[in-house]
């Protein structure tokens, strides 16, 4: 299933997330904000959950204090959020 990732990274930096994105096989962008690191992009996994847990732990392996606010959009418009590995809230058809 694809999935469209909106996040924000807090204490890494870009290259480090750049690459564990490039591990996951996602495509997409990866840009400063003015207190945490932008990510837009897509990814093919098997549940949003696997794909949060995968990224967060990834990035902790390079940064053990990172933390990651995560929205997961599936291809049949189901949203995930995420704070760490915590759901905080699903949504469906767009939704909120």
């Amino acid at each position: 299933m694809k999935f469209k990732l909106k996040a924000r990274v807090s204490r890494s930096d870009v290259p480090t997330v750049e690459h564990v994105l490039q591990e996951l096989g996602a495509r997409g962008s990866v840009t400063r904000g003015a207190d945490d690191i932008v990510v837009e992009a897509e990814v093919e996994g098997g549940s949003a959950k696997e794909l949060n847990r995968s990224l967060l732990s990834a990035l902790r392996k390079a940064q053990k204090r990172t933390t990651l606010r995560a929205e997961w959009r599936s291809s049949d418009n189901t949203t995930e959020k995420y704070f760490d590995y915590v759901l905080k809230k699903t949504t469906t058809d767009g939704t909120k």
